[in-house]
């Protein structure tokens, strides 16, 4: 039996809003998937419920007219996968999605909670960075967008202002075309498991040089982190085993892996260096570089 105290339930996003604003101890819950999991361990901070499921305007995925792809907060895993907006343009991103929990689990689960919820270890996180994704959210002072590597401010804990709900994710089409990607995720398990590490690449080739890299990482740190220096000193460089060499042994600078009970801090010192490698060399296939 769940705690809980008080339950809303919403049709619009206007309406979610009013109803956060009146019960400020209240948290949105749309797949329920991270909220029920904390009702389940009786925590006291999930017990006034504002159902935003059924709000059919977060449920869209979009391209507007100069490219940018728009995903509602309220999108699951499944239809994010299968959306042909998606697949063809982002790919990177299904592969995330796709490695979430088991079919149920991406049946409910949406992309809003699997960032909202502030879990260095959401599987969409390192795909939605390399791609410079940037999180809008819409409350009583009316609407604000940030960049997401900002939206994260500790472990649990995002800049989500009280009243606000996450409406939307925007990912620019200057920060997609020309632009491959790849994601990868380790686990102790094949399936079902959360993450031990997972890494996300996206790089864009001018002739034999880099013109663009981008890195990041779930579970290597308090929360989803960007690998910025060594962004920084890969640019322009030429693409062979030497830049692959150069992030391997620089990626560890820009990240803070921990011990905890899933895995020891050298454990995850090791696959970090071992992943920046290999998925940055399947990004660069994917571009049209192969390295031997």
């Amino acid at each position: 039996m769940f705690d809980i105290d008080s339950y809303h339930k919403a049709d619009t996003v206007d309406e979610a809003i009013a109803l956060l604003s009146q019960n400020p101890d209240a948290v949105p819950i749309a797949g329920g998937t991270d909220v029920l999991v904390r009702l389940h361990s009786h925590n006291p901070d999930y017990r006034h419920l504002v159902d935003i499921h059924d709000v059919a305007e977060l449920k869209n995925i979009t391209m507007e007219p100069d490219g940018t792809i728009v995903i509602g907060s309220g999108v699951n895993f499944t239809d994010l996968a299968q959306s042909p907006i998606v697949s063809v343009n982002i790919p990177v991103l299904v592969e995330g999605a796709s490695s979430i929990g088991g079919p149920q689990v991406r049946n409910v689960a949406t992309i809003g909670g699997n960032i909202s919820n502030g879990a260095p270890s959401a599987d969409a996180a390192p795909p939605l960075l390399v791609l410079n994704a940037h999180i809008e959210l819409k409350g009583p002072e009316g609407f604000r967008r940030l960049p997401l590597h900002q939206f994260y401010q500790g472990p649990g804990l995002v800049d989500r202002n009280s009243g606000e709900i996450m409406t939307c994710l925007r990912i620019s089409s200057t920060d997609y075309k020309g632009w491959s990607g790849h994601y990868c995720k380790y686990a102790m398990r094949g399936a079902m498991d959360i993450a031990t590490i997972g890494c996300a690449a996206a790089c864009k080739i001018d002739g034999d040089r880099v013109a663009g890299i981008r890195l990041a990482f779930g579970v290597a740190g308090p929360t989803p982190l960007r690998c910025w220096r060594t962004e920084e000193k890969a640019q322009g460089s030429v693409a062979d085993q030497t830049l692959l060499d150069l992030v391997s042994g620089s990626v560890l600078g820009d990240l803070r892996p921990r011990n905890s009970w899933r895995a020891s801090k050298d454990f995850r010192e090791q696959i970090i260096t071992t992943l920046s490698e290999r998925v940055l060399k399947e990004a660069l296939k994917r571009n049209g570089v192969s390295i031997s």
